[in-house]
């Protein structure tokens, strides 16, 4: 069967940083299996060769790249989080928006009435609601 998983490919080392604060952070977040470059390489030892993981019960693969690309993360791709409370919708936003940005505060938009868009310190970008 075709299967297609969301891959968040990190560059400089970041992956483990990552996955260690959305685990921390999100519920329903945790590593299933985690792979590391060895002594090797081709990159650098210790750093995330493959993850396997969930972010918020969603499958991901994880990935440290070696390489250092003209391109990173965009917010034309987010992880869209439904929040059944007002104070886990404030919660999330503020930790997820702490050392990166706000491309939308917490508001009533007329499709939500409390959504908001950040982008976290690793460049990721997070759409946070309230059902």
């Amino acid at each position: 069967m075709t299967k297609a998983t969301p891959f968040l490919m990190f560059q400089h080392g970041k992956a483990q940083s990552a996955l260690d604060f959305y685990v921390e952070t999100v519920p329903g977040s945790r590593i299933v299996s985690i792979e590391r470059f060895g002594a090797e390489g081709p990159g650098p030892e210790g750093t995330v060769l493959r993850a396997h993981v969930e972010i918020a019960g969603q499958p991901v693969m994880v990935h440290d790249s070696f390489i250092t690309h003209g391109f990173d993360f965009t917010p034309s791709w987010s992880f869209f989080v439904d929040c059944d409370d007002e104070a886990e919708t404030d919660r999330l936003f503020d930790a997820l928006s702490a050392g990166g940005g706000v491309l939308m505060p917490l508001d009533n938009y007329g499709w939500s009435r409390r959504f908001g868009w950040v982008s976290d310190k690793f460049g990721v970008s997070w759409q946070i609601n309230l059902q």
